[in-house]
């Protein structure tokens, strides 16, 4: 019998109060219990246990060896189970939620891809711009983009955004490009409202976060609604870098003012502890970190 198994047959004797209890759970004769256990007090040379008919009572030496062994049989228990799962397949159905535009543009392609990659894995995504409660509305796995929620809830960092001011070349050329911060508010801004406290747009200036204030032409909850506008050469949008990149590229929209720009906002997944487990949801999670990681640093 190995080290682990005398462990685990000793605890069982404590912790089913005689000989007797630790034969019936362990499925060996209580003659081979009783052998096992001089054999593991032999070998440590000390005394564990106190055997009477009637109860078992553990030694001073014996308090500490059962502590410390019940602790290693239920890391050990822990490590196997978690194994397991990493060698199970992903399956079953995962519920996940994220911002509309953010979801639609950075998540539905990649989920795809995971589908692929995972043929016992179904998805139901959910695009909504408001918070979930993960708990009641059953869900596996939030999308968050900007600061991490000071909750019970697992937080994993999945990637970052760069918010970028723009404008359109037609707009520039009618009101001038803005050489500064104190220029924007001579010019008209279009407003993404989820990002933007009363109007303003938070922006670094001389090292420091500042509120900065433009004349509000556009207001909207979504992103794509101000982009456009701005591509349109309505004014000048403060929007995520994966949100304009197309535009710069096709010269429709041009970047302004990066000194301004402030940190990029991070992008979490949220998942209780509960669900963390799931081998389809830490699956999903790992893809994610991966592809996402790689979107941050190919960013505009």
């Amino acid at each position: 019998m190995n080290q682990s198994e005398g462990m685990a047959l000793l605890v069982a004797a404590v912790d089913h109060g005689s000989l007797s209890g630790a034969s019936r759970v362990s499925g060996i004769s209580l003659a081979s219990v009783s052998r096992h256990l001089s054999a593991l007090e032999e070998r440590l040379g000390t005394r564990l246990l106190v055997r009477s008919t009637r109860a078992l009572r553990l030694t001073e030496a014996g308090q500490r060896y059962y502590a410390e062994a019940k602790r290693l049989l239920a890391e050990i228990d822990e490590l196997e189970s978690s194994m397991q799962m990493e060698a199970a397949e992903p399956a079953g159905r995962l519920r996940v939620t994220a911002p509309t535009l953010y979801g639609r543009v950075h998540l539905q392609p990649l989920l795809a891809r995971f589908l692929v990659q995972h043929p016992k894995v179904a998805i139901d995504l959910h695009l909504l711009d408001r918070p979930v409660n993960l708990l009641e509305e059953g869900i596996d796995l939030a999308v968050l983009v900007g600061e991490q929620p000071n909750s019970s809830l697992v937080a994993r960092r999945l990637g970052s955004i760069r918010w970028v001011l723009s404008a359109a070349p037609d707009y520039l050329g009618k009101h001038g490009m803005p050489k500064d911060v104190h220029d924007l508010a001579q010019h008209d801004g279009l407003v993404y409202s989820h990002l933007a406290t009363e109007e303003a747009w938070t922006l670094m200036v001389n090292g420091k976060a500042t509120s900065v204030r433009m004349r509000t032409r556009m207001r909207s909850n979504t992103v794509d609604g101000v982009v456009t506008a701005a591509a349109a050469g309505a004014g000048i949008v403060h929007a995520p870098a994966w949100a304009i990149a197309d535009h710069v590229a096709a010269g429709r929209l041009v970047p302004l003012l990066a000194e301004l720009e402030a940190p990029p906002r991070p992008v979490f997944a949220l998942m209780t502890h509960q669900r963390l487990m799931a081998s389809k949801v830490r699956s999903l999670v790992e893809f994610l970190a991966k592809h996402l990681r790689e979107k941050s640093l190919n960013e505009l």
